[in-house]
């Protein structure tokens, strides 16, 4: 192929590529979401052409210029790692409040869908107490109340006092399957979303209630007060970006539907990893913090009533955009 069909060819590619990596340089920032998963596969192209324009010996002008692009590409994609943590800590900063605040819509769908079963059923509960057993089987129950016993040394579970890394695996396991389970399902046109939203808010609000019938208030209230806000944000996050792939499916608009769940599944994974860090630190109070009955439940409830403020005013503060 000559030179001149070669660069008619490809040179709007080039220019792409330059033009991204020109305005990623001058604003300081990466790339938006949708160019940066291009971004791979044009800087791959770029260097099949250099390494073509090098073979078929074009003039050395064309090859300085894709091997200019080709150095350039190579070090946007194989950048500094110490980037990670600025890009971590821009994300936090940022990017989750300011995607939360966007999809506010979801989210409110997302918590009326757990909040409003989990407290229908912890006050059906203190009117109707056997309705507990609709859930909740009798073996079930009485591990349960075995948990949260007054005169136990450790709230939350049977085990030993040396255990609480051995606990952490577990609730780090727990909270993320609960979490990915209630998002990824929402590929089911946002039923599976709904259902796992509603089944925990029922079973969260069964457990809460008998164990408010029994007189276990304290020991139960206690325990959950310094991981709630962590955890069940986290379980409405990961409903929300669940209904939102779900909606996406119902209602694609002009897209084709492959196409409006590939944009709905690109503009939800903050609200992903805003699950997982969220699970994450859940697990770590719940493991550490919320187990430990020496603790006064004063402190516990001071904290965390502390930490509800510190979520809701992280999440829903204006003035965050990117």
């Amino acid at each position: 192929m000559k030179q001149h069909h070669f660069e008619q060819a490809h040179a709007s590619q080039w220019q792409q590529l330059e033009n991204w990596l020109r305005g990623s340089k001058l604003k300081q920032t990466e790339l938006p979401d949708a160019q940066a998963a291009q971004f791979p596969h044009l800087y791959r192209q770029v260097c099949q052409h250099l390494a073509l324009a090098q073979d078929r010996q074009y003039t050395p002008g064309l090859q300085e210029r894709l091997n200019r692009l080709a150095l350039l590409g190579h070090q946007r994609l194989y950048r500094s790692p110490r980037r990670f943590w600025s890009s971590l800590v821009e994300f936090l900063l940022l990017g989750l409040p300011h995607t939360v605040q966007r999809e506010w819509r979801v989210l409110l769908l997302a918590t009326a869908l757990f909040y409003l079963p989990l407290l229908g059923m912890l006050a059906a509960i203190q009117i109707q107490p056997t309705l507990v057993y609709s859930l909740l089987g009798e073996t079930q129950l009485q591990a349960v109340e075995e948990m949260y016993d007054p005169a136990a040394k450790r709230l939350g579970t049977d085990r030993a006092a040396d255990s609480d890394l051995m606990m952490f695996g577990f609730y780090i396991y727990n909270n993320i399957s609960i979490g990915f389970k209630t998002f990824a399902t929402g590929i089911f046109l946002g039923i599976g979303s709904i259902f796992f939203l509603i089944s925990n808010g029922l079973f969260i609000g069964a457990i809460a209630g008998h164990l408010t019938h029994i007189g276990y208030s304290v020991p139960f209230y206690s325990f959950v007060a310094g991981h709630s806000a962590l955890e069940l944000t986290g379980i409405t996050l990961a409903g929300a970006a669940g209904l939102k792939l779900g909606y996406a499916l119902i209602a694609p608009g002009r897209y084709t539907r492959l196409q409006a769940l590939r944009q709905a599944a690109e503009q939800s994974l903050p609200l992903v990893y805003g699950v997982i860090v969220l699970l994450g630190l859940a697990a770590v109070v719940e493991a550490f913090w919320s187990s430990n009955a020496s603790i006064a439940p004063q402190i516990k409830y001071s904290v965390g009533i502390l930490l509800w403020l510190l979520v809701i005013s992280y999440l829903s503060l204006p003035g965050r955009q990117l």
